[in-house]
This record gives C-alpha cells, structure tokens and sequence, in this order.
C-alpha cells in the first residue's frame, strides 16, 4: 500500500491496548535510507507523560504496527516517560 506522507497528519495514535497516545503532528524521514525514522505526537495525552518542561515525543517507526484511519502501535509499558521526550 502507498500513502503520501501528508495523509498521515492529523491521524490519531492509540496502542494495541487501546490507549490513546495522541496525534501525528510531523513525520522524521531517514533521506540516506528511504525511509521514514519515526512520526512526531502532538496532542499528546497528558495521562501519559509529564508535561513540564515537555518539549514533544516521537515515536520510532519500527514500533508501529499500522497505519490506516488510526496509527496503531506497539503497547510498551512505561515507555512513555520523560525519556522518549525530544530536544
């Protein structure tokens, strides 16, 4: 399947549980490669990171599990902490 990469703003992002994580915002492509690297959130869920001093979160590509009317990821527990925030 092919998709423009604009068609993915906007999609919202819930794991494999059920969990909503947020929405794309923005999509990091690996030029050298070919291939998209990770899709930027915003929108994020606030139940779902500390949002002081929260600068965005990105998620890597290789822990989406599909993409069509919703981005459907992985569910990592405790995956989303501060840590995974960008800077």
């Amino acid at each position: 399947m092919q998709t423009q990469i604009t068609e993915l703003f906007g999609l919202l992002i819930y794991t494999d549980k059920g969990m909503f994580v947020g929405e794309v915002e923005d999509v990091i492509i690996d030029v050298d490669n070919k291939k998209i690297e990770a899709i930027v959130v915003g929108k994020v869920n606030d139940q779902l990171v500390d949002l002081k001093n929260f600068k965005g979160l990105k998620i890597p590509y290789r822990i989406i599990s599909a993409i069509d009317d919703i981005v459907l990821i992985r569910h990592l527990p405790g995956a989303f902490t501060q840590s995974q925030t960008m800077e």
